[in-house]
Order: structure tokens, then C-alpha cells, then sequence
């Protein structure tokens, strides 16, 4: 007799499964295939890597392979520091390639999260590829965010057995190595659980559309990284946390800039490192013009904007406003 879970299954019950199991496969090779509605007309921004329903995945890997090769320009992105839903839903139509969800420092839960990855998918209608940046390297935060349907961030990754434990937790099947539980109904049988590639099952095909990004954030991540690299040859795109990476290295963190030798030595390694495995860059680049096209011959990914800076405008405006009106005061 089955057991789930230690316990013994009635006979009606495993007909009830059977059952269920038939119906379901039934649907699936009567067709039509049923997918989410798609805008119509020709694909705008990351809409022409949309996975078969908005409530999975981009192929968020093949965006960066491609903008990396420069088939297309580096995606661009805007960083959501404060984990606000009602400023999701009002910039997700602005069109920006990806927005980076700030997880790792904000009090968002889960819920939460999740809201803010699907308003960055449904009501930017597919343009907007969300990547979340998950609170350290626990295997449930990552699974919460995959389940979601975002790409992931992992922060400060040094060693080559987190760097394995976190693609491990990123990834269906032994094949992949991957310990990654499938949520038997985040996705709706017959509905949003189609493959990209009809060949392969959906599990199968989601090690393939959500893109892993780490983030090396110091001196000990910068010297492993050729080894993290080597052993963990799918991690999609790499990061230098240099505010972090100087904090650690006992530098003036000012803005992650800084002309210490130790420091110009570590960044020389480290963009070595990933021309050697021809790994994909991302970074911020806040500033516009000639230094934004700069940055464009090296990241395949770049952060342009983002709440907290645009907020920090506010003191100049509000400084300017006095003195306007200062002179109204009698004397």
C-alpha cells in the first residue's frame, strides 16, 4: 500500500489521485495549450522573453547571455529599495527592463515579495523582468522567490560550498544538482504549467528562465571566485559589492569608490576573473551620459534609477522652496 508522509493512503484516495492524474494529463493532450493573455503586437522590452504564462519566469538567463554577447543593449533596471507596493504598481508601467526588489534590507515578508513581483510582471505587461535580492542564502527564501516568478539575487557569497548550496537551492533534479521542492499548484495544471521547450516539463524548463546573480562582496569572495566560477559554471551574472567589499577590506566605505592600492588590486582580480569564465557584469551606474554608455561596453545588466535616490532630491527642492518664498516674510 502507498504512504504519504508515514501514513497509509485508503483505496479511495489512491483512486482519487488516479483519478485526478488522469483528468490532468487528459486536459493537457486534448489542447488547445491555455497560457496567460499576452499584450498584443510586436514584443516591447523583456516581453520578447516572456515565458508561456506571465506567472512564471522570464527567460531572464537568455536576456543577459544576449545582451552580455550584444545582440541586444544591457538590460536596464530601477533598484526598489523601500518594498513599496503602491510604487510598484505606479513605475512598473514605465518599461524599465528588470527592477531589482530589495529583500535583503527591507522588513518586506513574503507576502509582500510576492506582491511586488507580480505587480512588476502583470502591470508592466511582461516588460519588466523583477529580480529579488533574498535575505542570505536560506534555501526557503530562495524557493519563495522563485515560486513568485523572479529571477534572484544572493548577497555576499565567499566560498565554493555556498555558491553550490545556493544554485543547489535554486534548481529542480539531481541532473542539476538541485534539491529545489516543486509547488504542486503555485502554477495551475493545464493553465500556467506549460513548458517553454514542449520536449521538457515545466520543472525542467524553469532551470532555464529564472537567472541567478551573486554577489561578491569581499576580498575572501573576490579570491574564490575563480573556484566559485569553476564549480558552479550556472551562475548567470556576477556583481561586485564594492561598499561592502571595502567595509570588509577595512576601507572608507564612500560609495564603494576609492584608489587604495589593495583596492585597485581586488577590482583588477575580480574583472579578470570574470573575463576568464566570460561571465556577465551588472552593476549601478546612477549616472547619465557619457558614463552611462561606458558602462554599457562591460554590464549586461545596470541599475540606473532608484526610489531612494530620487527621493533624496526632495531636501534640495524643499531648500529651494524656502528661498523662493522667503522674501514675502515683512520685515
Amino acid at each position: 500500500m502507498p504512504e504519504t508522509n508515514g501514513t497509509q493512503l485508503t483505496e479511495e484516495e489512491i483512486k482519487s489521485f488516479g483519478s485526478l492524474a488522469k483528468s490532468l494529463e487528459g486536459r493537457r493532450a486534448a489542447g488547445p495549450k491555455v497560457t496567460t493573455a499576452y499584450p498584443s503586437g510586436p514584443p516591447q522590452g523583456m516581453q520578447a522573453y516572456l515565458g508561456p504564462s506571465m506567472f512564471q519566469p522570464h527567460r531572464a538567463r537568455q536576456a543577459i547571455r544576449d545582451a552580455h554577447e550584444k545582440k541586444i543593449p544591457p538590460l536596464i533596471g530601477f533598484y526598489a529599495g523601500l518594498s513599496s507596493i503602491p510604487l510598484m504598481r505606479y513605475m512598473a508601467p514605465f518599461g524599465f527592463d528588470v527592477v531589482w526588489i530589495d529583500w535583503e534590507h527591507t522588513s518586506c515578508n513574503v507576502e509582500t515579495m510576492t506582491s511586488l513581483v507580480h505587480d512588476a510582471i502583470f502591470m508592466s505587461q511582461g516588460k519588466t523582468i523583477p529580480f529579488v535580492r533574498v535575505p542570505g542564502h536560506d534555501h526557503a527564501a530562495i524557493g519563495f522567490a522563485l515560486d513568485a516568478g523572479a529571477s534572484i539575487v544572493i548577497p555576499q557569497l565567499e566560498t565554493v560550498e555556498e555558491a553550490k548550496h545556493v544554485m543547489s537551492s535554486s534548481k529542480f533534479g539531481t541532473k542539476n544538482r538541485g534539491t529545489r521542492s516543486a509547488p504542486p499548484f503555485r502554477l495551475i495544471p493545464t493553465l500556467t504549467d506549460q513548458g517553454y521547450d514542449g520536449a521538457r516539463d515545466v520543472w525542467q524548463n524553469l532551470n532555464d528562465q529564472a537567472a541567478v546573480m551573486v554577489q561578491i562582496e569581499s576580498l575572501a569572495g573576490i579570491n574564490n571566485l575563480d573556484a566559485i566560477l569553476t564549480e558552479c559554471p550556472d551562475i548567470d551574472v556576477v556583481w561586485l559589492g564594492a561598499l561592502d567589499c571595502r567595509i570588509s577590506m577595512n576601507l572608507p566605505a564612500n560609495f564603494g569608490m576609492g584608489s587604495e592600492p589593495e583596492w585597485l588590486e581586488a577590482k583588477e582580480k575580480f574583472y579578470a576573473t570574470l573575463k576568464k569564465h566570460n561571465k556577465p557584469l551588472a552593476g549601478f551606474c546612477l549616472a547619465p551620459g557619457d558614463a552611462l554608455t561606458e558602462a554599457a561596453q562591460e554590464h549586461s545588466m545596470i541599475l540606473h534609477c532608484a526610489d531612494v535616490t530620487k527621493l533624496l532630491e526632495l531636501p534640495q527642492e524643499l531648500a529651494n522652496a524656502r528661498e523662493a518664498v522667503k522674501g514675502v516674510v515683512k520685515q
